[in-house]
């Protein structure tokens, strides 16, 4: 079919197979559609995994160090230190549900009166600062001064000068007597 005829002129078979031809041309540039298409597919999804990867690399090269000094648990923690007040020599009460409302609980907290606290941080990374005795106070809506000026603190039978730095531990006795 080089010698192209007008399309009156040619029998059957070249019809035919001018048909043919054209059929071919048609599913190779359906092809060439196809396999552009699968290209930019992939080039669309290698740029996403790339761009994930790099944020993901950034978000890990760029977060502050945690000084292992300062972490206490990276999966939580569930301790129980007592507290104890004494104003000129009376013991005070320290409420229920200090740290509870109908809708949440922070993680240290009080369930009943008596003075021990809940240290309850499940799951989560602890640090040194979550777990004073100055957040147990915040927590409370009260300062540690708040009692008097003249502290006195002891814990468990040691003299303690840290007040609301001290980091609480489990079973810790911590003592405050106001003068």
């Amino acid at each position: 079919m080089d010698n192209q005829k007008p399309a009156g002129q040619l029998n059957n078979k070249e019809r035919y197979d001018l048909k043919q031809q054209e059929k071919l041309q048609v599913q190779e540039s359906a092809g060439r559609k196809d396999l552009i298409k699968k290209i930019g597919s992939w080039s669309l999804a290698g740029v996403v995994v790339v761009v994930l990867a790099g944020g993901f690399i950034w978000k890990v090269a760029t977060r502050p160090p945690i000084l292992g000094s300062d972490l206490i648990s990276e999966t939580g923690i569930h301790w129980h230190p007592e507290l104890s007040i004494y104003m000129k020599g009376v013991k005070q009460e320290i409420p229920s549900n200090i740290g509870v409302t109908t809708l949440s609980m922070t993680p240290i907290h009080t369930h009943e009166a008596g003075g021990v606290i809940h240290l309850e941080f499940d799951g989560v990374a602890v640090y040194k600062n979550d777990v004073t005795l100055g957040q147990f106070f915040k927590n409370w809506d009260k300062d540690m001064q708040s009692f008097g000026m003249n502290i006195e603190m002891t814990v468990n039978g040691k003299e303690s000068t840290e007040y609301e730095s001290y980091v609480m531990h489990d079973k810790d006795k911590i003592e405050l007597r106001y003068e």
